[in-house]
């Protein structure tokens, strides 16, 4: 077995086995989707709730694996000094880092293989989706939220890294577009929702997955930019121990 794949297993093993990441990565957008939308009480503007809800989710699940989780497991591997060991190993800082890269790409496979099928099930039927411009989203999108969770794993100690993930985490949530449509929002706080990366792929992924998007070019622009930006602020300023 490769050390690649070695890292790899482990990295998917912790993943299962910690089930307040399983809860973050998939319980909350399962959740948001299934009750959502079959409760019409969100100011959609939609004949069917689920029709704008679907994508928002599934850009809520991006952001669950590719920031949260991935930041906040990569923070205590640090505070605790085995990034710093496990890079010294043969493994290598580089596989280490394509481990976890896999490790988020097959979470990611799992929330969407769970998230679809029952999207379809409760009601969700886009009209002529495209899916390859969708997959394009979700890969320019867990760029950006990587970025930025490691960003913030690399620069703050493990307790606060976990509060400030969590923290970000509900504030993209609730003023990114992913739940709430941007023109229910106060002028100012919509202003800056189109600025973020959260918003920008809900608004990419309505547009491939059956239309609804507010403006696709400006969000397919936001979130390059957040993807290439973001990325590159880690891997400056991340500290490995």
């Amino acid at each position: 077995m490769t050390p690649f794949v070695a890292q790899l297993r482990t990295e998917l093993r912790l993943v299962a086995r910690n089930g307040e990441q399983l809860l973050l990565t998939l319980g909350i957008p399962l959740l948001i989707l299934v009750f959502f939308g079959l409760v019409d009480v969100l100011p959609t503007d939609t004949e069917d709730p689920v029709d704008f809800l679907a994508p928002g989710v599934m850009a809520l699940a991006v952001m669950s694996s590719a920031m949260v989780s991935l930041g906040i497991g990569t923070g205590f591997e640090r505070s605790y000094h085995v990034l710093k060991r496990l890079g010294a190993t043969p493994l290598g800082r580089p596989r280490l880092i394509a481990a976890k890269v896999g490790s988020v790409a097959v979470v990611e496979l799992v929330q969407f293989a769970v998230l679809v099928p029952v999207a379809y099930a409760i009601g969700w039927r886009p009209d002529d989706p495209n899916w390859a411009l969708a997959v394009v989203a979700v890969v320019v999108g867990t760029a950006a939220f990587a970025g930025i969770g490691l960003t913030m794993a690399g620069r703050l100690r493990g307790e606060l890294n976990l509060a400030a993930q969590n923290g970000l985490y509900l504030v993209l949530l609730l003023l990114g577009g992913m739940v709430i449509p941007f023109a229910k929002l106060p002028g100012g706080v919509r202003a800056i929702a189109y600025l973020l990366p959260s918003g920008a792929l809900a608004d990419v992924l309505r547009d491939a997955l059956g239309g609804g998007a507010t403006n696709a070019g400006r969000s397919w622009l936001v979130l390059t930019v957040w993807a290439v930006v973001a990325p590159v602020t880690a891997s400056r300023l991340f500290r490995w121990d």
